[in-house]
C-alpha cells in the first residue's frame, strides 16, 4: 500500500461523503505580521489591539481572509491537489472572530459532482467548515473546483449539482463581529470618516492603488497556507501545462483587491460573508493589480445599532487602472478582469 498521497481524482469523490482533513493549524501573531507583509493590509481593527480594546474586542482578530485561506488550504490535499482550476465560491459566512493563538481545523462534505463533457474532467463541489480548538464553527463556505479524471473511461456513479443561494440575507451577517461601541470608533485612525449611511447604492469606487505580484510572494503565500496544489508552485510540471507556468493562486488575488480596497473602504473592516465570487482569469507573477468596486446594498442588522453591512462587488483586473470600471464588453468579461467578487462587509452607523 503507497505511503504517499497523490490526491484524489474526480472519479474518487462520492456524493455525500465526509472528508476530514489534516492538519490543524494554530494561528500566531507571527503569521498574521507575515499576513500583513504579503498585501500591506491595512484594516486598524486587524492592526491595532488599541483600537480594537477600545471599541470592544478583547485585541485584534486575525485579518478575515488569513482565517479563510488556512481553512480553505486544508481542504486542498483532499480536494484539490489534481485541480485544474478552482472555480467559485457561495455561501461563505465568517461565523465568529479567531485570534492569534487560535487553532484551527477543517471538515469538507461533497455536496455536487458533475462530470464535464470531454470526460477527462469534472466539477467536484464542496461545503467546507472551519472549527476552533473549542469546537467552534469560525467559517463555513461552499467552492467548487474542476479536477482531473485518472481514468478517461471512469464511470460516475452517482452527479449532481447543487442549489446554491446567489447571495446571503443581512440578518445571517450579526455573528461575525462581537458588539462595538461605535462612540469609540475614531475615523482618524481608522484612516476615512465615511460610515455606513456616506455609501449609496450604485455607487462606484475606483482603488487607484496598484500592486505587482512578485514569484517570491506568492509561493511564500500559498506555503504560509499549507496550500499544496501543484499548480501554484511546481514548475517542473506546469511549465508543461497549458501555460507553461505557476497560476497565482486565486485566493492571493482575493487578498489583494481587499487590501486595495482600503483606499476607498477603510471604515469596512470585516468581511461576514461572500456571497459568491469567480476567478475569471488566471494571472501571473509580473502582473500588476488594480481593484474597483461597486457598493450593490447598505443595510441594517436586526438586533445591531453599533454596525451595518456593505454589500460590495469588487472586480480585480490584471495590468490595467480602474479608471472607467472594466468589466464586460457585451457578454464576456473584459479581458483585463481577473476576479468578481460578491461580499458583505460590517461598517460603523
Amino acid at each position: 500500500m503507497p505511503k504517499t498521497n497523490p490526491g484524489r481524482y474526480f472519479e474518487d469523490f462520492r456524493l455525500g461523503e465526509t472528508l476530514r482533513h489534516a492538519t490543524p493549524r494554530t494561528l500566531t501573531t507571527g503569521d498574521a505580521a507575515l499576513y500583513t507583509a504579503l498585501y500591506g493590509t491595512r484594516f486598524v481593527v486587524q492592526s491595532s489591539d488599541a483600537f480594537a480594546r477600545q471599541i470592544g474586542y478583547p485585541k485584534s482578530p486575525l485579518d478575515d481572509l488569513l482565517v479563510f485561506h488556512t481553512v480553505f488550504g486544508k481542504t486542498v490535499p483532499d480536494v484539490s491537489l489534481n485541480a485544474v482550476a478552482n472555480l467559485g465560491y457561495a455561501g461563505c459566512r465568517f461565523l465568529s472572530p479567531v485570534y492569534p493563538g487560535d487553532t484551527l481545523s477543517t471538515t469538507s462534505e461533497v455536496i455536487g459532482l458533475k462530470e464535464n463533457s470531454n470526460r477527462k474532467t469534472g466539477v467536484v463541489y464542496v461545503r467546507s467548515t472551519g472549527i476552533n480548538q473549542h469546537g467552534d464553527e469560525v467559517l463555513d463556505y461552499v467552492r467548487w473546483v474542476m479536477v482531473r479524471k485518472r481514468d478517461d473511461a471512469a464511470r460516475i456513479l452517482a452527479e449532481e449539482v447543487p442549489a446554491l443561494p446567489k447571495a446571503l440575507e443581512p440578518d445571517q451577517l450579526g455573528d461575525a463581529c462581537p458588539i462595538i461601541d461605535p462612540a469609540e470608533w475614531d475615523s482618524g485612525l481608522s484612516g476615512q470618516r465615511h460610515l455606513l449611511r456616506d455609501y449609496q447604492v450604485g455607487e462606484r469606487i475606483d482603488h487607484v492603488d496598484g500592486m505587482t505580484v512578485e514569484e517570491a510572494e506568492h509561493m511564500m503565500a500559498t506555503r504560509l497556507y499549507q496550500n499544496t496544489a501543484k499548480v501554484h508552485f511546481n514548475q517542473f510540471t506546469e511549465g508543461q501545462g497549458r501555460f507553461g507556468r505557476r497560476l497565482i493562486y486565486g485566493g492571493h488575488v482575493i487578498s489583494l483587491a481587499r487590501s486595495l480596497s482600503f483606499n476607498g473602504l477603510a471604515n469596512a473592516f470585516q468581511i461576514a460573508a461572500i456571497n459568491g465570487g469567480r476567478h475569471v482569469a488566471p494571472l501571473f507573477a509580473g502582473n500588476t493589480v488594480f481593484a474597483w468596486s461597486e457598493i450593490l446594498a447598505v443595510e441594517d442588522l436586526p438586533g445591531r445599532d453599533d454596525v451595518g453591512a456593505l454589500r460590495i462587488r469588487t472586480v480585480a483586473t490584471k495590468d490595467r487602472p480602474c479608471v472607467d470600471f472594466p468589466l464586460k464588453t457585451g457578454e464576456d468579461y473584459d479581458p483585463a478582469v481577473i476576479l468578481d467578487l460578491d461580499y458583505w462587509a460590517l461598517i460603523p452607523r
